[in-house]
């Protein structure tokens, strides 16, 4: 029998014990999440749960494990792997104190993505929520519903799904040197190198490199928070266009 545990399938390492590995390692296909394994999943869709679209390292297996067993969660979690048109994945406003710049969606129409949806119990979400910053005012997200009028989900079998949620950074995401929103490459250095390279600024904060970055940034709120601020001081910010879907948010879906 194949070796099911994500250390053999490679999916083990968190982003957040090893911040230039963001948005880490994600599955091939879709699978179910069990505790330090990455089983086959047996259905796409898990009405009994909650669906949230995954744009960055919520959709490393490694990384929830991680989030799941600080906090003893130990149920398991469908990842189900889908086609997403209507968005792309861009660069939060923020810098994380887990020294690393983390992935936020913005509306692109026409744009499609290959993803992941998560589906999680009420402890699981309330977990990633909390994760997330959401039930703080000043927290780094909001949980907003993408309806399927905006963004659309297909599953491998065809399915496409009514909506689901996501977490949209509240400041927006950042600019490129086109005034275009820039999109997050997946690969940390190379983009903590690009950003370095485009500001002074945060040469400044954060010194020369992405190693230096991510090491600064790690575990120091202030300067994670002047960094933040030098962001929008200079420019580099712009709305996700999906915002307003916050206060769409359909109340039984909250």
């Amino acid at each position: 029998m194949r070796d099911r545990t994500l250390e053999a399938l490679g999916l083990g390492e968190a982003p957040r014990e090893h911040p230039l590995s963001y948005p880490g390692v994600w599955p091939v296909g879709s699978g179910l999440l069990d505790g330090d394994r990455l089983l086959p999943l047996e259905r796409l869709t898990h009405p009994e749960r909650v669906p949230v679209l995954a744009v960055g390292s919520n959709a490393s297996p490694g990384q929830l494990r991680h989030k799941m067993a600080a906090a003893r969660v130990t149920s398991p979690v469908p990842m189900t792997r889908a086609g997403v048109t209507g968005l792309e994945v861009g660069v939060s406003a923020h810098v994380s104190v887990m020294g690393y710049m983390s992935a936020s969606p913005f509306r692109s129409p026409g744009t499609v993505r290959e993803l992941f949806v998560t589906w999680f119990d009420a402890a699981q979400l309330a977990l990633v929520d909390a994760s997330e910053g959401v039930p703080l005012p000043d927290g780094h997200y909001l949980r907003v519903w993408l309806p399927a009028s905006e963004v659309r989900i297909e599953l491998a079998d065809g399915t496409v799904l009514p909506g689901a949620f996501g977490y949209v950074n509240r400041r927006g995401v950042l600019l490129d040197r086109s005034g275009s929103p820039r999109v997050h490459l997946r690969d940390q250095r190379a983009l903590l190198t690009g950003l370095l390279a485009d500001s002074p600024g945060l040469r400044r904060l954060f010194g020369d490199t992405a190693r230096e970055f991510s090491r600064r940034a790690r575990a120091d709120p202030e300067l994670c928070a002047a960094g933040t601020r030098l962001f929008a001081a200079e420019g580099m910010v712009t709305a996700s266009g999906l915002e307003g879907l916050a206060r769409a948010l359909p109340a039984r879906r909250r």
